[in-house]
């Protein structure tokens, strides 16, 4: 059997920037397990898969340990891939997901993504450890909907961060870290050792939860956020309902092909 793969830098207008994400179209679903030995032979954060439902797609991402609900960058890549190597044509298409229908628009050479808004609850608790295991002098506050979202005093507190990822693994969370912005609304950083990724270069589906957190406490609608890793990303970031708008560009990197 043999399958096409694409690589791809979401979020990004820069080659070697943003995150990148192994897209691999499909005409049929293969075995599971396939999927999850393909994601861990790729070694990338995210390697999503999709198949053709009608004038749809289902869409699942896989990270090199397992299976997630819900994935920006490569939905983002997807979408990139369908447009500039698969013929799609139309406006808009829609994936369909285990976090439900994600609708993606074409905007010239932009993509705007319509996710589910995930508001994080204030927790007057957590993990005795977590601020020692970012190795941070002050937390303002910890928050939650999928993953941990910590908030803290400034941009330059986000940037310095070096967490002890084996303790943050044994804390059991997938974290957010982020403060307002200096040139951006806000900014942020993502880990997640326990899903095999320590730092996630630029995060869709974190933006789930900071979009509606940041629109609130701004009172702003539409921002612009900026994730602070090594590779950088650029996010356009828009509160819409009891959904979020997320964007950004894509840049090419790599076809190939797998034999198996």
């Amino acid at each position: 059997m043999k399958l096409e793969i694409y690589q791809v830098d979401a979020f990004t207008n820069r080659l070697f920037g943003g995150n990148p994400a192994a897209v691999v179209p499909l005409e049929n679903w293969i075995d599971d397990e396939l999927m999850q030995n393909l994601a861990m032979e790729n070694n990338l954060a995210e390697t999503v898969f999709f198949v053709p439902n009608g004038n749809e797609f289902d869409i699942r991402w896989f990270t090199p340990v397992l299976e997630i609900n819900l994935c920006g960058h490569a939905t983002l890549a997807s979408a990139f891939v369908l447009y500039q190597f698969k013929g799609y044509n139309k406006p808009k298409l829609t994936f369909n997901s285990k976090s439900g229908k994600l609708v993606v628009e074409k905007k010239e050479n932009n993509f705007r993504m319509d996710f589910p808004s995930w508001r994080p609850e204030k927790l007057n608790e957590y993990h005795p450890g977590l601020q020692d295991a970012l190795g941070v002098n002050e937390i303002v506050a910890v928050y939650k909907y999928r993953d941990l979202l910590v908030e803290l005093n400034a941009e330059e507190d986000v940037k310095k961060v070096q967490p002890d990822f084996t303790a943050l693994k044994k804390i059991g969370e997938k974290v957010i870290i982020t403060a307002p912005g200096k040139e951006v609304d806000f900014v942020s950083r993502f880990f997640a050792p326990i899903a095999g990724i320590d730092e996630d270069p630029v995060t869709g589906s974190a933006h789930s939860q900071l979009i509606p957190f940041w629109s609130e406490k701004l009172n702003k609608k539409i921002m612009q956020a900026k994730q602070l890793s090594h590779r950088g990303g650029d996010i356009y970031c828009e509160q819409n309902g009891q959904r979020v708008i997320m964007g950004g560009e894509c840049k090419f990197y790599m076809k190939g092909e797998f034999e198996i």
